[in-house]
């Protein structure tokens, strides 16, 4: 695309998204807080899942001093379901500052914004032009996307010149007086129409800007890495005292969480199996050995929770999930 289409292809985003534009409630709002809920929520979170708990959570948690009160073990359980909790831990960072600098008013000056624990240019660039208004740049992978088949760039997204470039390009392009609904349109353009793999051109708004001449072969990417295999065993341990689970220590990924307790699979050897699961962690594929333990002696870290408190605390949805598999077939001794 030529930099003098620059403004009318902007312009033509902005008339597609105000008449197709999808209906989400975090797009009902201009709410600074309501608006950062969304985005960390959406942060490597599928729409539907987060469809489906937003407005509950900010129900729960409606304003930063609400949930700047809340004990981490809430937090953290709140967030269940949702994945990568260092993101609520981030978000409460936040409101916690905001509360403590702010008096529990969401800044509006943007160095302020960028001040708050775990916000990054992204964000930044979602709560400027979202809550705001404001003319924000912001960068994820539909923009990417978008980008690279616009301007037939094969250059690496995910390499530094990649994503220098396409920083530079989206602070040029952004919509000057409706950049709430350009940065919309951008990132829904790749969600609806310019997808991976074969995008539907034929119903591209901007496809009389677009200079791909092969769309399906981009964006480029650097080579993945290739995926950690991680194998653990676990034992399943129920008395009348509750089931035993492992608090997770400070500096572990799911520090404050619990977890059914580990052992070496030569301590298992002899224990009956009672399942195998399999789950994804970033860049590690894991898989769990479960394995019913009549007796057990706590190590360090683990203790026995009454069944009554296990729906309060916080678990990795994998825990969760065998939680709710074996606790009505099991019989505590």
């Amino acid at each position: 695309m030529q930099e003098k289409h620059y403004n009318a292809f902007s312009q033509a985003l902005v008339d597609w998204f105000t008449e197709h534009g999808r209906d989400y409630p975090w797009r009902r709002t201009t709410n600074p807080w309501d608006i950062l809920v969304s985005e960390v929520m959406l942060q490597q979170t599928t729409i539907a899942t987060v469809l489906g708990r937003y407005e509950a959570w900010l129900r729960r948690f409606p304003t930063p001093e609400a949930l700047a009160a809340a004990d981490e073990q809430t937090a953290l359980r709140s967030w269940e379901g949702l994945g990568y909790y260092r993101r609520v831990r981030s978000l409460q960072a936040a409101a916690i500052a905001i509360s403590e600098r702010h008096g529990g008013r969401f800044p509006e000056d943007e160095s302020a914004i960028r001040a708050l624990p775990g916000i990054g240019d992204y964000t930044v660039g979602a709560v400027l032009s979202f809550a705001y208004n404001r003319p924000a740049p912001l960068v994820d992978a539909n923009v990417s996307r978008v980008f690279a088949r616009v301007f037939n760039d094969t250059t690496p997204i995910d390499s530094n010149a990649g994503r220098k470039r396409h920083w530079q390009l989206a602070a040029r392009l952004v919509h000057r007086n409706n950049p709430r609904a350009y940065n919309s349109a951008l990132m829904e353009l790749g969600q609806t129409i310019c997808t991976t793999g074969s995008p539907t051109c034929l119903l591209c708004p901007v496809r009389e800007y677009c200079t791909a001449t092969q769309p399906e072969k981009l964006p480029v990417k650097l080579p993945r890495k290739q995926s950690t295999l991680l194998e653990h065993w676990d034992i399943w341990h129920l008395t009348t005292e509750g089931l035993l689970l492992e608090k997770q220590p400070d500096g572990k990924r799911h520090e404050g969480m619990y977890r059914l307790p580990r052992r070496e699979q030569e301590e298992v050897a002899q224990l009956p199996h009672l399942c195998d699961q399999k789950y994804s962690v970033t860049r590690y594929k894991v898989t769990r050995h479960l394995y019913r333990a009549d007796h057990a002696t706590p190590r360090a870290g683990e203790c026995h929770v009454p069944l009554n408190a296990l729906p309060a605390i916080p678990m990795a949805s994998p825990d969760r999930k065998l939680l709710q598999r074996y606790l009505h077939q099991s019989t505590p001794h």
